[in-house]
């Protein structure tokens, strides 16, 4: 396992898969395909504003860039079956400065993932929670946490984080608790504007 990722993410670096990537109804589908497992484009369909042959394209163009693949045949052997190829996908703005086309297109997909990601806590509030038992509803929230790092530190605070969550991300389904259910963990890492005080504002 790369010790810089643990969760075993799929690492995208070309700046053309990364605006593939940055449609909504693409990061939709993989995320569906992450959640639930292999599923055909009419499947996706049900979730996702589109027919079944758009679902079909975008599939298709997902797959030209190896972040989705053709998964076992279901019952249905007619049926295609799509899967993501990793459980998990990161990528990053380029260092260099002058590297206009992957800034760009970086830029593009985390506008795109943050739009989507702003949508999940008010429907699982909506949609979600009054239906949790107490024990998981008093587990389940959210911090709003400021504290001064210095890019070094904030590199070291989220690799920490990836350490602890690594063995439940890649344990296998067999190793899986009996009560355990699927928890999504949003983690938003938002640096913010320089002020007078050592840069904190």
């Amino acid at each position: 396992m790369d010790a810089d990722n643990l969760l075993g993410d799929l690492t995208i670096t070309d700046p053309k898969a990364m605006r593939a990537l940055s449609h909504p109804a693409r990061l939709s589908i993989l995320d569906l395909l992450r959640r639930d497992g292999p599923a055909s484009a009419t499947e996706l369909a049900r979730d996702i504003d589109a027919s079944p042959s758009n679902i079909s394209w975008h599939l298709r163009h997902l797959q030209s860039f190896g972040l989705v693949r053709d998964s076992e045949p279901g019952p249905d052997r007619r049926s295609r079956r799509w899967e993501a190829v990793a459980r998990g996908f990161r990528f990053e703005v380029p260092e260099d400065p002058g590297d206009v086309e992957g800034t760009s297109a970086a830029r593009l997909l985390s506008e795109q993932m943050f739009l989507q990601a702003a949508e999940a806590p008010a429907r699982w509030v909506a949609d979600v929670e009054p239906g949790l038992e107490p024990v998981w509803r008093r587990l389940a929230g959210l911090s709003n946490t400021r504290v001064v790092l210095s890019p070094d530190e904030l590199a070291s605070v989220e690799a920490e984080i990836e350490r602890v969550l690594a063995p439940y991300v890649t344990r296998e389904a067999a190793d899986r608790p009996s009560d355990g259910r699927r928890v999504r963990l949003l983690r938003y890492v938002l640096p913010e504007q320089a002020g007078p005080e050592g840069g904190a504002k």
